[in-house]
């Protein structure tokens, strides 16, 4: 009876409160898309979408009234288009993500790296009225908009969670820099690449996670900052120092040893972490045909795509540095790998290029 007794009266902890939801603006110029994606997002209960606007003016006019956390920003629309909206808008609400729906065309892959380069957070290439209700464009869209909603710290402060822990310095200078990102990666490599110069002593591998109408636009970007050349990687090429070599789009990028001489393979095996191309595969090949003799370079992105390349890597005498938290777009990816106790380092991009170029010393 004394047990029945206590357990009548004891005090049930009080629930914490929901969280509020994430506030959406949704501009396009066609009604039955705004409409579609209204209805995609709000049967998750934790968005709500409360604005629309057909073209960029009347996004400007809304987010003057309504607070909003992340925009869908249509490209191409009448009165003022999404890239001339973008700037306006984030100088109307500092702070709100911006996501670029873009047609899967060369102009739209074009016109979406230029977005992200004026402050646009990410891109969704965007289907046709008929295929929007395609369950992979409302997953990724979904995610994209959850992981960009997720507030960010303040003055490079990370979120409680267990501390990296890291390191020590490999013994042998790497013979390849191997750098993955996806989600605000092109916004990171290209500040990265900027950093670096011309002067890097090992080739360059890189896995972004992009349809196979974007990878060509992004590579012809990153060579305009006239710093490494860069391009899609061929099946068989041989790498080359002080050379940017992409994954091409719906590709995975490995690397071989041939002879001693590092050579990329394009493998159509199936998607990892739903990703082709993705890290994971470049990563744990570098690892053999470099005897772990690899840099990892991970940057922003969502998901854990790499964490297990990078274990293998560092496994094999390797090592990882991580785009730190408060410079990152998401930090999933580089995260994952940092709160694994895999890393080097967790830094700043802007500080990204010094730490590489320190651990390249003396690579031949």
């Amino acid at each position: 009876m004394i047990f029945a007794d206590r357990a009548a009266t004891a005090t049930v902890p009080a629930a914490s409160p929901p969280a509020p939801p994430i506030r959406v603006m949704i501009c396009d110029d066609s009604l039955v898309i705004r409409g579609a994606i209204t209805r995609l997002l709000e049967a998750d209960r934790r968005i709500r979408v409360v604005a629309r606007a057909g073209n960029g003016r009347q996004a400007i006019e809304e987010l003057r009234r309504e607070k909003v956390d992340v925009i869908i920003l249509d490209i191409e629309m009448p009165v003022m288009d999404g890239i001339t909206a973008l700037p306006l808008l984030l100088r109307t609400r500092p702070g709100v993500r911006v996501i670029m729906a873009s047609t899967l065309t060369t102009r739209g892959a074009d016109i979406a790296l230029r977005a992200l380069r004026l402050g646009a957070a990410d891109y969704v290439p965007k289907p046709s009225a008929e295929q929007i209700a395609d369950a992979s464009f409302a997953q990724e869209l979904l995610g994209k908009v959850l992981a960009l909603a997720r507030p960010r710290p303040v003055g490079g402060t990370p979120r409680p969670g267990p501390p990296p822990s890291f390191r020590p310095r490999p013994a042998l200078a790497p013979r390849l820099l191997a750098i993955g990102s996806s989600t605000g990666g092109p916004q990171a490599l290209f500040t990265l690449v900027r950093a670096l110069g011309r002067e890097v002593p090992v080739p360059v591998v890189v896995t972004q996670h992009m349809p196979a109408t974007f990878t060509p636009i992004l590579a012809e970007h990153i060579a305009r900052l006239g710093a490494m050349p860069c391009a899609e990687a061929r099946d068989g090429e041989a790498l080359r120092a002080g050379h940017i070599h992409l994954a091409p789009g719906n590709r995975h990028l490995l690397v071989r040893a041939v002879g001693g001489t590092l050579r990329a393979h394009l493998s159509d095996e199936p998607p990892e972490n739903f990703c082709r191309p993705a890290v994971d595969p470049m990563l744990r090949s570098a690892a053999e045909a470099c005897a772990g003799r690899v840099l990892v370079v991970m940057l922003t992105g969502m998901g854990q795509d790499g964490l297990a390349g990078t274990r293998a890597v560092v496994g094999a005498g390797g090592v990882a540095l991580a785009q730190d938290e408060a410079s990152s777009v998401v930090w999933g990816m580089p995260g994952a790998i940092a709160q694994a106790g895999l890393c080097h380092a967790v830094v700043p991009i802007d500080a990204m290029a010094g730490r590489i170029r320190d651990l390249l010393r003396g690579a031949a």
